[in-house]
Protein backbone atom coordinates (compact mmCIF):
# COMPACT_ATOMS: atom_id res chain seq x y z
CA UNK A 1 0.00 0.00 0.00
CA UNK A 2 3.15 2.67 -0.57
CA UNK A 3 3.89 4.77 -3.23
CA UNK A 4 1.07 6.92 -4.96
CA UNK A 5 -0.88 8.17 -2.88
CA UNK A 6 -4.68 6.65 -4.00
CA UNK A 7 -7.53 7.29 -2.56
CA UNK A 8 -10.33 4.75 -1.29
CA UNK A 9 -13.83 4.89 -1.33
CA UNK A 10 -15.31 2.82 1.34
CA UNK A 11 -19.36 2.42 0.37
CA UNK A 12 -20.30 1.28 4.17
CA UNK A 13 -17.44 2.62 5.90
CA UNK A 14 -19.62 4.19 8.71
CA UNK A 15 -20.01 0.07 9.69
CA UNK A 16 -17.71 -1.34 11.85
CA UNK A 17 -15.73 -3.32 9.11
CA UNK A 18 -15.57 -0.20 6.98
CA UNK A 19 -15.12 2.28 9.87
CA UNK A 20 -12.22 0.01 10.86
CA UNK A 21 -10.35 -0.84 6.91
CA UNK A 22 -10.84 3.41 6.85
CA UNK A 23 -8.83 3.74 9.90
CA UNK A 24 -5.93 1.18 8.57
CA UNK A 25 -6.01 2.75 5.34
CA UNK A 26 -5.70 6.31 6.78
CA UNK A 27 -2.56 5.25 8.90
CA UNK A 28 -0.84 4.10 5.82
CA UNK A 29 -1.70 7.75 4.14
CA UNK A 30 -4.27 6.76 1.96
CA UNK A 31 -7.12 9.50 0.98
CA UNK A 32 -9.85 8.06 2.42
CA UNK A 33 -13.74 8.69 1.88
CA UNK A 34 -16.82 7.13 3.32
CA UNK A 35 -20.28 6.53 2.96
CA UNK A 36 -23.06 4.94 4.87
CA UNK A 37 -26.95 5.19 4.71
CA UNK A 38 -27.69 6.98 8.65
CA UNK A 39 -26.44 10.27 7.94
CA UNK A 40 -25.97 11.84 11.14
CA UNK A 41 -23.77 8.66 12.37
CA UNK A 42 -21.41 8.95 8.54
CA UNK A 43 -20.40 12.23 9.27
CA UNK A 44 -20.13 11.45 12.93
CA UNK A 45 -17.47 8.65 11.96
CA UNK A 46 -16.15 10.75 9.56
CA UNK A 47 -15.31 13.39 12.05
CA UNK A 48 -13.89 10.75 14.52
CA UNK A 49 -11.93 8.94 12.15
CA UNK A 50 -11.10 12.22 10.30
CA UNK A 51 -11.73 11.17 6.66
CA UNK A 52 -14.26 13.10 4.02
CA UNK A 53 -17.85 11.70 3.82
CA UNK A 54 -19.98 11.33 0.33
CA UNK A 55 -22.67 9.77 -1.04
CA UNK A 56 -22.21 6.58 -2.85
CA UNK A 57 -22.32 7.68 -6.39
CA UNK A 58 -19.80 10.86 -5.30
CA UNK A 59 -17.43 8.87 -3.52
CA UNK A 60 -17.08 6.31 -6.72
CA UNK A 61 -16.36 8.67 -8.90
CA UNK A 62 -13.11 10.33 -7.44
CA UNK A 63 -11.60 7.48 -5.93
CA UNK A 64 -9.03 4.76 -7.61
CA UNK A 65 -10.14 1.96 -5.48
CA UNK A 66 -13.64 1.07 -4.01
CA UNK A 67 -14.11 -1.22 -1.05
CA UNK A 68 -17.36 -2.69 -0.33
CA UNK A 69 -18.38 -2.94 3.02
CA UNK A 70 -22.46 -3.32 2.61
CA UNK A 71 -24.72 -6.09 3.71
CA UNK A 72 -25.90 -8.92 1.78
CA UNK A 73 -29.56 -7.67 2.03
CA UNK A 74 -28.41 -4.18 -0.31
CA UNK A 75 -25.82 -5.28 -2.22
CA UNK A 76 -26.84 -6.11 -5.40
CA UNK A 77 -29.39 -2.33 -4.75
CA UNK A 78 -25.84 -0.63 -4.08
CA UNK A 79 -24.15 -2.73 -7.33
CA UNK A 80 -26.42 -1.48 -9.46
CA UNK A 81 -25.95 2.01 -8.32
CA UNK A 82 -22.87 2.19 -8.33
CA UNK A 83 -21.85 0.55 -11.68
CA UNK A 84 -22.72 2.96 -14.01
CA UNK A 85 -19.86 5.01 -12.28
CA UNK A 86 -17.33 2.82 -12.50
CA UNK A 87 -14.52 3.78 -14.50
CA UNK A 88 -12.40 1.75 -16.96
CA UNK A 89 -9.51 -0.61 -15.07
CA UNK A 90 -10.93 1.05 -11.75
CA UNK A 91 -10.50 -1.15 -8.55
CA UNK A 92 -13.55 -2.32 -6.31
CA UNK A 93 -12.84 -5.11 -3.77
CA UNK A 94 -16.30 -6.37 -1.97
CA UNK A 95 -15.80 -7.78 2.03
CA UNK A 96 -18.99 -9.31 2.74
CA UNK A 97 -18.92 -12.71 4.64
CA UNK A 98 -20.66 -14.66 1.43
CA UNK A 99 -19.34 -14.90 -1.74
CA UNK A 100 -21.22 -16.44 -4.67
CA UNK A 101 -23.99 -13.75 -4.31
CA UNK A 102 -21.82 -10.63 -4.11
CA UNK A 103 -19.19 -11.65 -6.70
CA UNK A 104 -22.12 -12.48 -9.65
CA UNK A 105 -23.70 -8.93 -8.80
CA UNK A 106 -20.17 -7.22 -9.14
CA UNK A 107 -19.58 -9.11 -12.34
CA UNK A 108 -23.06 -8.11 -13.77
CA UNK A 109 -22.86 -4.33 -13.03
CA UNK A 110 -19.43 -3.38 -12.86
CA UNK A 111 -18.13 -4.28 -16.76
CA UNK A 112 -15.52 -1.38 -16.35
CA UNK A 113 -14.02 -2.19 -13.54
CA UNK A 114 -11.79 -5.06 -12.09
CA UNK A 115 -13.69 -6.85 -8.90
CA UNK A 116 -12.48 -9.23 -6.44
CA UNK A 117 -14.41 -10.66 -3.85
CA UNK A 118 -12.53 -10.65 -0.21
CA UNK A 119 -13.92 -11.85 2.87
CA UNK A 120 -11.85 -10.94 6.22
CA UNK A 121 -11.94 -13.60 9.20
CA UNK A 122 -11.78 -11.29 11.64
CA UNK A 123 -13.64 -8.49 13.70
CA UNK A 124 -14.03 -4.94 13.85
CA UNK A 125 -11.76 -5.78 17.57
CA UNK A 126 -8.46 -6.77 15.75
CA UNK A 127 -5.44 -4.92 16.81
CA UNK A 128 -4.13 -5.17 13.02
CA UNK A 129 -3.54 -7.62 10.27
CA UNK A 130 -0.70 -9.70 11.68
CA UNK A 131 -1.98 -13.44 11.87
CA UNK A 132 -5.58 -12.47 10.54
CA UNK A 133 -7.37 -14.76 8.08
CA UNK A 134 -8.62 -13.70 4.65
CA UNK A 135 -10.28 -15.28 1.92
CA UNK A 136 -9.63 -13.93 -1.69
CA UNK A 137 -12.40 -15.51 -4.61
CA UNK A 138 -10.83 -14.62 -8.54
CA UNK A 139 -12.88 -16.03 -10.95
CA UNK A 140 -11.12 -14.83 -14.14
CA UNK A 141 -7.46 -13.85 -15.12
CA UNK A 142 -8.42 -9.98 -14.32
CA UNK A 143 -9.29 -11.24 -11.03
CA UNK A 144 -6.57 -13.65 -10.15
CA UNK A 145 -3.74 -10.66 -11.03
CA UNK A 146 -5.20 -8.45 -9.13
CA UNK A 147 -6.16 -11.02 -6.49
CA UNK A 148 -2.12 -11.61 -6.61
CA UNK A 149 -1.50 -8.26 -5.79
CA UNK A 150 -3.65 -7.92 -2.77
CA UNK A 151 -2.45 -11.09 -1.55
CA UNK A 152 1.06 -9.28 -1.65
CA UNK A 153 -0.40 -6.36 0.15
CA UNK A 154 -1.87 -8.33 2.84
CA UNK A 155 1.20 -11.08 3.45
CA UNK A 156 3.87 -8.21 3.66
CA UNK A 157 1.52 -6.83 7.07
CA UNK A 158 1.38 -10.18 8.66
CA UNK A 159 -2.08 -11.67 7.05
CA UNK A 160 -2.91 -15.25 5.83
CA UNK A 161 -4.40 -15.14 2.70
CA UNK A 162 -6.18 -18.12 0.91
CA UNK A 163 -7.71 -18.48 -3.00
CA UNK A 164 -10.92 -20.22 -3.32
CA UNK A 165 -13.30 -20.46 -5.99
CA UNK A 166 -16.65 -18.26 -4.69
CA UNK A 167 -18.65 -21.54 -4.08
CA UNK A 168 -16.41 -23.43 -2.38
CA UNK A 169 -16.28 -20.35 0.11
CA UNK A 170 -19.08 -20.21 1.47
CA UNK A 171 -19.58 -24.35 1.33
CA UNK A 172 -16.58 -23.47 3.85
CA UNK A 173 -18.43 -20.49 5.37
CA UNK A 174 -21.62 -22.37 6.35
CA UNK A 175 -19.73 -24.43 8.88
CA UNK A 176 -17.02 -21.81 10.07
CA UNK A 177 -19.39 -19.30 10.54
CA UNK A 178 -23.06 -20.59 10.20
CA UNK A 179 -22.70 -23.16 12.38
CA UNK A 180 -20.43 -21.58 15.26
CA UNK A 181 -22.86 -19.02 15.57
CA UNK A 182 -25.94 -21.09 15.77
CA UNK A 183 -23.87 -23.15 19.04
CA UNK A 184 -23.17 -19.53 19.85
CA UNK A 185 -26.57 -18.45 19.96
CA UNK A 186 -28.41 -21.87 21.31
CA UNK A 187 -25.85 -21.81 24.16
CA UNK A 188 -26.65 -18.51 25.33
CA UNK A 189 -30.47 -19.18 25.00
CA UNK A 190 -30.19 -22.46 27.21
CA UNK A 191 -27.78 -20.58 30.06
CA UNK A 192 -30.20 -18.19 30.04
CA UNK A 193 -33.10 -20.17 30.47
CA UNK A 194 -31.04 -22.04 32.99
CA UNK A 195 -30.97 -19.57 35.61
CA UNK A 196 -27.88 -18.11 37.59
CA UNK A 197 -25.47 -17.18 34.83
CA UNK A 198 -23.76 -14.52 37.09
CA UNK A 199 -22.82 -16.72 39.29
CA UNK A 200 -22.10 -19.43 36.83
CA UNK A 201 -19.45 -16.98 35.11
CA UNK A 202 -17.83 -16.33 38.86
CA UNK A 203 -17.33 -19.79 39.44
CA UNK A 204 -16.58 -21.63 35.75
CA UNK A 205 -13.53 -23.27 35.15
CA UNK A 206 -11.56 -22.57 31.58
CA UNK A 207 -13.54 -24.59 29.66
CA UNK A 208 -17.06 -22.62 31.16
CA UNK A 209 -15.04 -19.45 30.29
CA UNK A 210 -14.19 -19.71 27.09
CA UNK A 211 -18.17 -20.94 25.99
CA UNK A 212 -19.02 -17.89 27.55
CA UNK A 213 -16.40 -16.02 25.15
CA UNK A 214 -17.79 -17.49 22.50
CA UNK A 215 -21.63 -16.99 23.55
CA UNK A 216 -20.87 -13.20 24.19
CA UNK A 217 -18.79 -12.67 21.16
CA UNK A 218 -21.64 -13.36 19.04
CA UNK A 219 -24.48 -12.13 21.33
CA UNK A 220 -22.73 -8.93 21.91
CA UNK A 221 -22.98 -8.06 17.64
CA UNK A 222 -25.11 -7.01 15.17
CA UNK A 223 -28.34 -9.13 14.91
CA UNK A 224 -29.07 -8.26 11.06
CA UNK A 225 -25.65 -9.36 10.38
CA UNK A 226 -25.90 -12.49 11.99
CA UNK A 227 -29.65 -13.01 10.55
CA UNK A 228 -27.60 -12.24 7.10
CA UNK A 229 -25.48 -15.17 7.86
CA UNK A 230 -28.02 -17.17 8.86
CA UNK A 231 -30.52 -16.51 5.79
CA UNK A 232 -28.06 -17.01 3.36
CA UNK A 233 -25.00 -19.58 3.71
CA UNK A 234 -26.24 -22.57 1.55
CA UNK A 235 -27.26 -25.63 3.11
CA UNK A 236 -26.83 -24.56 6.37
CA UNK A 237 -30.26 -25.91 7.62
CA UNK A 238 -29.39 -29.24 6.65
CA UNK A 239 -25.61 -28.52 9.02
CA UNK A 240 -27.70 -27.33 11.77
CA UNK A 241 -29.82 -30.48 11.44
CA UNK A 242 -26.87 -32.57 11.95
CA UNK A 243 -25.51 -31.14 15.02
CA UNK A 244 -29.47 -30.95 16.14
CA UNK A 245 -29.42 -34.49 15.59
CA UNK A 246 -25.75 -35.36 16.93
CA UNK A 247 -26.73 -33.56 19.99
CA UNK A 248 -29.67 -35.68 20.37
CA UNK A 249 -27.87 -38.79 20.51
CA UNK A 250 -25.64 -37.26 23.25
CA UNK A 251 -28.55 -36.29 25.27
CA UNK A 252 -29.68 -39.76 24.97
CA UNK A 253 -26.61 -41.43 25.85
CA UNK A 254 -26.60 -39.48 29.12
CA UNK A 255 -30.16 -39.64 29.56
CA UNK A 256 -30.01 -43.69 29.58
CA UNK A 257 -26.80 -43.65 31.86
CA UNK A 258 -24.63 -45.32 29.89
CA UNK A 259 -21.57 -44.41 30.45
CA UNK A 260 -19.44 -47.20 28.66
CA UNK A 261 -21.12 -45.94 25.33
CA UNK A 262 -19.75 -42.45 26.33
CA UNK A 263 -16.67 -43.33 26.93
CA UNK A 264 -16.01 -45.39 23.70
CA UNK A 265 -17.29 -42.46 21.54
CA UNK A 266 -15.46 -40.01 23.06
CA UNK A 267 -12.06 -41.82 22.40
CA UNK A 268 -13.36 -42.53 18.69
CA UNK A 269 -14.26 -38.81 18.87
CA UNK A 270 -10.71 -38.11 20.23
CA UNK A 271 -8.73 -40.12 17.10
CA UNK A 272 -10.66 -39.04 14.75
CA UNK A 273 -9.81 -34.83 15.67
CA UNK A 274 -5.94 -35.93 16.26
CA UNK A 275 -6.04 -37.14 12.83
CA UNK A 276 -8.10 -34.14 11.43
CA UNK A 277 -6.08 -31.18 13.43
CA UNK A 278 -2.60 -30.42 13.57
CA UNK A 279 -2.28 -29.06 16.70
CA UNK A 280 -4.66 -31.39 18.60
CA UNK A 281 -2.82 -31.85 21.53
CA UNK A 282 -2.47 -27.98 22.38
CA UNK A 283 -5.82 -27.23 22.94
CA UNK A 284 -6.15 -26.77 26.70
CA UNK A 285 -3.11 -24.92 26.77
CA UNK A 286 -4.67 -22.26 23.59
CA UNK A 287 -8.16 -22.29 26.02
CA UNK A 288 -5.92 -20.69 28.78
CA UNK A 289 -4.02 -18.28 26.20
CA UNK A 290 -7.81 -16.94 24.55
CA UNK A 291 -9.08 -16.32 28.02
CA UNK A 292 -5.91 -14.61 29.08
CA UNK A 293 -5.87 -12.39 26.35
CA UNK A 294 -9.63 -11.66 26.48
Amino acid sequence: MKGKRVKVAIIGGSGKMGRWFAARLKEEGRQVVITGRNQSKLRRVGRELGVATAANVAAVRGADAVLLSVPIESFEQVAAEIGPHLREGQVVVDITSIKVMPVAAMRRYFPAGTALGAHALFGPGARSLVNQNFILTPTDAAEKALAAKVRRCLEDRGARVSLMSPGKHDEMMTVILGLAHYIALVSADALLSLGGLEEMAGAGGITFKVLLTLVESVVSEDPELYASLQMNLPGLARVEGLFQEKAGLWAKIVAEGDRARLIRRMRTLRREMKKATADFGQAYENMYRLVEWR
